[in-house]
């Protein structure tokens, strides 16, 4: 059994989705989960609540991450508010279907700001907060981050650029924090609504991942061994080799 019992654990985007996926293996596994939430109130509080009857503990941090010098001050003061910090799940992204030619440069910032700029800003802080501690950060990815190709443009570029920063860390922050990744493929449908049959048609596994499979590789980098770090382990069912 995972035991997360007695540590603290922070997941940007925690209010929907992946997010509140993790926040949810987390909580169950004993931890005491941090979640973040951009705009998304009410999906916060009620995970709050599910959270506490499952007997686990939960709070809420509302940052915007379009803003990051307000965001990092945000997350400054929740640090300073708590001890027992264990990991950081950087989470939260926007995904927006923006060809290179179109791609403007909000476009272009927005994802940087949000994909790339947070994630940094926030493990700067958590790593100082936690000093010669043990801890774990955790960069969620896609599998295009290791495979750019001509679709979401700013959106894979900046993840592209969180995968060559994960690598970073692990290198920098060792021995104390383990810097991992999780590179998704088809874990949930569109949030739009959209036509999803022609996503499945290039899984090589042929089917969605069961979150059971999303939880169990979260909780790996979470309490697997110390000696695995700069690692990006693909969740995709085979997507990123065709």
């Amino acid at each position: 059994m995972v035991d997360l019992h007695g540590k603290k654990i922070i997941i940007t985007g925690g209010a929907r989705r992946l997010g509140r996926q993790f926040a949810l293996a987390c909580a169950q596994a004993g931890a005491s989960v941090i979640i973040h939430h951009g705009h998304s109130p009410e999906e916060a509080q009620k995970l709050v609540r599910e959270i506490e009857d499952m007997g686990a503990s939960a709070a809420i941090l509302q940052a915007n991450f379009s803003y990051p010098a307000e965001a990092i001050t945000a997350f400054n003061q929740l640090l300073d508010s708590h001890s027992g910090w264990y990991a950081l799940v950087n989470n939260a992204a926007i995904f927006e279907p923006v060809k290179f030619i179109d791609t403007s440069l909000d476009d272009w910032n927005k994802h940087m700001d949000i994909n790339l700029t947070i994630p940094f800003l926030l493990s700067q802080a958590f790593a100082r907060k936690i000093g010669s501690k043990q801890g774990r950060i955790i960069n969620i990815l896609d599998w295009r981050a290791l495979r750019p190709g001509k679709d979401h443009f700013p959106y894979t570029i900046s993840k592209a650029a969180l995968a060559a920063m994960t690598n970073a860390l692990a290198n920098i922050l060792a021995p104390n924090i383990q810097v991992n990744a999780l590179a998704l493929g088809a874990i949930l449908p569109p949030s739009d609504g959209g036509s999803s049959d022609g996503i499945i048609q290039q899984v090589p596994a042929g089917r969605w991942a069961d979150l059971n499979e999303l939880n169990e590789a979260l909780m790996f980098l979470l309490t697997g061994p110390d000696y695995i770090t700069g690692e990006i382990i693909h969740l995709d069912g085979g997507r990123h080799l065709v």
